[in-house]
């Protein structure tokens, strides 16, 4: 079971509390992750990567382990602890301005 923790307008936007789990097949990759996002929240479709192109959207990031994966190839598999759910993947809503 991988655990999920969205930002909170997009947790608004799919109705949910807290943290999403999901069932995600190997090998875990962040691909497979927001795959597996956007098959059990369509609302989500296009808020977190582009519809057509698939990349992430700008102020959007993704963490897991405190490493920041946001500029990784969609296809990097995720750390044993996002695997087990001992740990979140993290989807942040990054913030500009200075």
């Amino acid at each position: 079971m991988i655990r999920v923790l969205l930002p909170f307008h997009l947790r608004n936007l799919a109705r949910v509390d807290g943290e999403v789990e999901l069932d995600v097949a190997a090998p875990v990759t962040i691909r497979a992750v927001l795959d597996a996002i956007e098959a059990k929240f369509p609302v989500l479709r296009g808020t977190i990567r582009d519809h057509v192109t698939l990349k992430r959207r700008p102020f959007i990031r993704f963490f897991a382990c405190k490493e920041d994966l946001s500029l990784e190839p969609p296809e990097t598999q995720l750390p044993e602890a996002i695997v087990n759910g001992s740990e979140p993947f993290l989807v942040i809503g990054a913030i500009a301005g200075g």
